[in-house]
């Protein structure tokens, strides 16, 4: 690793520490030449799978595109950040589970949906009036039928 400093090859780890979640490692380094220290993190490198929307595009798969998603869903609602942050956890690691090249949205969409009915159910409904496209009064009585379900 490059000494960010002085850009010196030469480089020892001091210490090595994987973090609380366990999916990272940090590394104190000092440089042989500076004498300066750094920290580094090392992760897996992931790669996530296309999206194809409905109308055939491909685009990369955001995270933050889906944290978005949530963050206008739950708009002034009591939800911790950390929720969502282990909801986002999970749709990821979903997609990686299915071990294919391309995901469609509509999955993706309905996983979202999914997450949020289990956290708050007003962003559920917020969610689905515009991820259905909600036309009329009679589409939220429906969708809160199902939530009564």
């Amino acid at each position: 690793m490059k000494c960010p400093f002085c850009g010196a090859d030469d480089t020892q780890v001091v210490d090595s520490r994987l973090n609380e979640e366990g999916n990272s490692i940090r590394r104190r380094r000092r440089c042989q030449v500076c004498d300066k220290r750094f920290t580094t993190y090392e992760t897996a490198e992931l790669h996530l799978p296309q999206v194809v929307k409905q109308n055939g595009n491909r685009e990369e798969f955001k995270r933050e595109k889906l944290r978005l998603s949530f963050t206008r869903a739950l708009h002034k609602r009591p939800v911790p950040t950390e929720y969502v942050d282990k909801a986002l956890d999970r749709i990821v690691q979903k997609v990686l589970g299915l071990g294919v090249r391309e995901v469609p949205a509509r999955l993706l969409g309905e996983t979202v949906m999914q997450e949020l009915k289990q956290m708050d159910q007003v962003a559920y409904i917020r969610f689905a009036s515009v991820y259905r496209s909600f036309s009329d009064v009679d589409d939220f009585h429906n969708a809160i039928r199902d939530l009564d379900n």
